[in-house]
Order: C-alpha cells, then structure tokens, then sequence
C-alpha cells in the first residue's frame, strides 16, 4: 500500500506539468492580453503604443510564451506564486482568504450527497417498485435535469425572501464567528450544489444495490438463514459501495466546477467567483494558481478513491 501511494504521488508530478502548460497556453491563446483590462476603454484609447508597450513591458508580457511559462513555474517551485496583475496583491494571499471557503463549500455537498445519495438510493433498491421507489426515482430525474443557477434562485425566493427561515447569501467572517455560527449561511448553498450529485449517486447506488442483491452469494447467504437485515447491510452494501465510491471521487470535478456557479448566486466569496473575474482580466498568474489547485485536488481524489475502493473490495489488488 505505501509503495503504491509514493508511485501515485510522484506520478503526479510529470500530469501537473503538463496540464499546468496546457492552461498557460490556453490563456496565451484568448484574445487581447491583461493590459486591454486594466486600462478603462475611454483612457485606452488615448495612450499611444509606446505607452503600452512600456506598460506590458513592466509586466512581463512582451516576452516569449515560453519564457513567461518557464518563469512561472520556476517561481512556483520557490514558493513565489506572484502578484496579482488587477490588484498587486500577492496570489498566495488571495488564495489564503477566498480557499478556505470554497473547501467548506464542496466539502459540506459532498458530505451531504454522499450519505443521502446512498442512503436514499439503498432505499429504494429496498422497496423496488413501490410507490416510495417512484417517488425517489422522480426526485433523482429533476435534481440531474435542473440547473444549479436555477435551483439556486429557487430556493433563495422561497427558504430565504418568502419563509424567512436562511440568509439570502454571504459568508461570515472566519475570524471572528466558528463553524457552527456560520452554518445558517452554508446550508442553501451546499444543498444545492450537492442536490445534482445527490440524485447522481442515488440512481447509481440504487442499480448497483438490486445487482448485488441479485448474486449468488447472497442467495446462498439468505438460504442458511442469515437475517436480512444483515444480509444488506454487510454484504450487499458493502459490494455496492465500491462502483459507488468510484462515481463519487470521479464527480469531484463536478463539485469544483458547480462551486463557480454556486459562489455566484449565493454570493459566497470563495476562489470560483475569484476565478471568473481573473479569467476576463485575463489575470495569469490568478488563473494559473487556482487552475493548478484545482488540478491537483482531481489527482489527488483520483488516488484517494483507488485506496478507498481496495480497503471496500478486498479482491481488488494494489500493485
């Protein structure tokens, strides 16, 4: 097992390298260049063009692609994750403020799809064919087919405007309240970005309950008179959570992606909102950092799930 991880870890290595030139040279080829964002459009249109070269020139921007790349990445290695070119604010401290943020965000959803999506979709393998069993079924057809942003309006309208019940959006400060004083403002935005995966992983969990139950060894177990209650709950869940678990490590990107969206509705002052600006501005060493982070969390997942799955199925092997 510790072999296993060290060779995941360091293959980790040469895929960072690669995609984090991937989005360096995806942002070489947008239009225009962070000079033509800074600038309002009325004071651009009076600066002549030695005025701007010596403004590109002081950010670096009239060097070669692969020049700036290659200074990016050497900077990264030393720590230094640069400055941001909208505001000069070091990226390594908007990172510190906006990260903690989106982490308590997707962290939360994926908790709550994660024990409800299993849980509900346990259930209605259970009851196939019932009236709860269509009902779940149906509940899982809207929550894949709505949009968040939708969702997200929705649930503003009715559980905040109308019932009065949560905080249209924001975030308190970390600072001065804990977890639990800040949790009034976390339950919209997380339910309804965990809601889409919720319905994902209920379907699934479901189909891969009923094909467990209908094995053999499960049969087998049921004819020497073990209860039943035990018979799903230790061997047949057990076989089921690991296609399961596989589903939920691989929608992590998913969560990560629906952050974006979510923090802007709810207003949540996480690195997706951060990140949506930073890309019109064209802002690179903004875009690289959260692009980088975001990356890396996907590999890491990826390695996360491979050791969960081998400790649910004993028969799967790490090698």
């Amino acid at each position: 097992m510790t072999n296993y991880v060290i060779r995941k870890i360091l293959s980790l290595i040469p895929m960072m390298l690669v995609l984090s030139f991937l989005i360096y040279l995806g942002i070489e080829l947008m239009p225009g260049d962070a000079v033509d964002f800074l600038i309002p459009p009325d004071a651009l249109s009076t600066m002549s063009e030695t005025q701007l070269n010596e403004m590109r020139e002081s950010l670096g921007l009239n060097d070669p692609f692969m020049v700036r790349y290659v200074k990016w990445l050497g900077g990264v290695l030393h720590g230094d994750f640069g400055y941001s070119l909208q505001s000069g604010v070091p990226v390594a401290t908007l990172m510190k403020n906006h990260l903690p943020a989106t982490i308590e965000l997707t962290v939360t959803a994926l908790i709550f799809s994660s024990i409800f999506g299993i849980l509900f979709g346990v259930i209605s393998a259970l009851k196939k064919g019932s009236i709860l069993d269509q009902m779940l079924s149906v509940v899982g057809m809207i929550g894949v087919a709505i949009p968040q942003f939708l969702l997200g309006l929705i649930c503003i309208n009715a559980f905040a405007l109308h019932l009065n019940l949560l905080p249209v959006g924001g975030r308190m400060a970390s600072m001065d309240q804990n977890f639990f004083e800040r949790l009034p403002y976390l339950i919209m935005p997380a339910l309804v970005l965990g809601f889409s995966l919720t319905s994902g992983v209920m379907r699934y969990a479901r189909g891969s309950m009923l094909d467990s139950m209908g094995k053999d060894y499960m049969k087998t177990a049921r004819a020497k008179g073990i209860p039943e209650w035990r018979l799903n709950l230790l061997h047949g869940l057990r076989a089921a959570l690991t296609p399961v678990v596989v589903l939920i490590g691989f929608r992590l990107p998913m969560l990560i992606g629906g952050a974006v969206v979510i923090e802007e509705v709810f207003q949540w002052p996480g690195i997706g909102a951060l990140f949506v600006d930073s890309v019109r501005a064209q802002n690179t060493p903004l875009v690289m950092m959260i692009g980088f982070f975001s990356v890396l969390l996907v590999l890491i997942s990826s390695i996360i799930v491979d050791i969960v799955t081998a400790a649910l199925d004993p028969r799967i092997k790490l090698s």
